[in-house]
């Protein structure tokens, strides 16, 4: 499959199946027991980021890009903690689910601007990028350039979550595939650890703060990238 029909059906399915899917897991309605615990992991993910950037205690004002938004998990919390947000995602229906949720939630305040792009689409300058667990849709060999292409869009910092690449995780994964499901129709790529750090140490980051979140059906990565001095 080329990066082209990859592309292309992650775009397909995002805005079907996926769409009805996803954003009741990353709602508050009822799901599944593993739908649930997929909400609670993804949530720990956005409590931790936000938790860091909290502490930084700069966030009022700060230009961010959420890239790849989804319904707008961080999005909205980082709006209201009074960041400057430009958020996108490749698929419309969820473009669309996010910003209602976010003039729901913010009414006329500080409302993000959003856009329906990929990642390979975006453009500008912001204090700070992140782009949480969206790399699980890009195979290794194009991670390097997602990742010089993110930071090109960054002044400061990047940050980005993904399925790490272990012995157990791989194991999870194989035996996942056994399930296909209806809603399961798109590949996931899972990536070592050691690989995403060398990326960005190519590109001139330095790691700056790490945290693993994980429940029984999720696991994420997380990385923040400062640049080097």
């Amino acid at each position: 499959m080329t990066v082209s029909d990859d592309k292309t059906v992650v775009r397909e399915y995002f805005n079907a199946i996926g769409f009805d899917r996803w954003q009741r897991i990353y709602g508050d309605g009822d799901v599944n027991k593993v739908q649930l615990d997929i909400r609670k992991g993804h949530q720990k993910t956005v409590d931790t980021l936000m938790e860091w950037l909290q502490a930084d205690d700069n966030l009022a004002g700060l230009t961010c890009c959420d890239a790849g938004c989804g319904v707008g998990s961080l999005t909205i919390p980082l709006a209201q903690a009074g960041a400057k947000v430009y958020a996108s995602d490749i698929s419309a229906k969820m473009v669309e689910e996010a910003q209602r949720r976010a003039e729901e939630t913010l009414g006329g305040e500080n409302l993000p601007t959003f856009e329906v792009k990929d990642l390979e689409e975006l453009t500008g300058r912001y204090h700070t990028v992140m782009c949480l667990d969206v790399l699980i849709h890009y195979p290794q060999d194009q991670v390097q350039g997602m990742i010089s292409h993110l930071g090109s869009l960054a002044e400061s910092r990047l940050i980005m979550s993904f399925a790490p690449k272990t012995l157990c995780y791989s194991l999870l994964k194989k035996v996942g595939e056994f399930f296909p499901g209806p809603s399961k129709a798109t590949r996931a790529y899972l990536h070592r650890e050691a690989d995403i750090v060398k990326a960005l140490e190519a590109d001139g980051w330095r790691i700056e703060r790490r945290a693993m979140n994980k429940t029984q059906f999720y696991f994420s990565r997380l990385l923040e990238a400062v640049r080097q001095p």
